[in-house]
């Protein structure tokens, strides 16, 4: 993993404090570089009463971490860190925020127009959702990583680890199942499609 990039804003003492500890972070701090690449804005409470600092967080995509010795933290961001603050918290937080937010990404997947939810096993759509099996969920990530039909066979060996000349029907079960949890659902008929190569999406 690279080193993270936080952009740190706010007034000159809190700036300051920081760009002084810099040698004891554990990421790159970049003092009032609004204009830099960042995975992270560290942000204290005065920032946001400067247009041009508040208008770049705002429109930011990178986390954001609010700090303030005020505890009424505004929970339109990622963290909140109540000042003062040691350096251990702020390494911390920002370790534990960055990882919390790439395990989310990392466990959502699109497929068609669904959220797949690898970690709950569910499968979303327009605040509707149904329960999938493991299986179910190996199936749909392996429809996503094969933009071709997926033949009998090799679902059989990448899914159940199954020899090609196993006499199964798991393949027909299983896709069976998850066109009807869907259709059940979301009265979708083509989600699961197939022809004379194999299944696919």
């Amino acid at each position: 993993m690279h080193q993270l990039n936080v952009i740190i804003v706010g007034p000159n003492s809190f700036t300051s404090t920081l760009d002084e500890l810099k040698s004891f972070l554990k990421f790159n701090s970049l003092i009032n570089l609004i204009n830099k690449d960042h995975d992270v804005i560290l942000f204290h409470h005065d920032a946001l009463k400067d247009n041009k600092q508040k208008d770049f967080i705002n429109k930011s995509t990178a986390i954001k971490i609010y700090t303030s010795d005020k505890k009424n933290a505004s929970s339109n961001f990622d963290a909140f860190l109540e000042l003062p603050v040691s350096l251990n918290e702020i390494n911390s937080i920002i370790e534990n925020v960055v990882a919390k937010k790439k395990f989310n990404q990392n466990s959502s997947l699109k497929v068609k127009n669904y959220l797949l939810n690898k970690n709950e096993k569910k499968l979303l759509k327009n605040n509707n959702f149904v329960i999938l099996t493991e299986k179910e969920v190996q199936l749909l990530e392996l429809f996503l990583n094969n933009k071709k039909p997926i033949s009998k066979n090799d679902i059989l060996s990448s899914v159940w680890n199954y020899s090609s000349d196993a006499d199964t029907h798991t393949v027909e079960t299983h896709i069976y199942r998850l066109r009807k949890k869907i259709s059940d659902k979301f009265t979708d008929e083509e989600f699961i499609l197939n022809n004379k190569n194999g299944y696919y999406l």
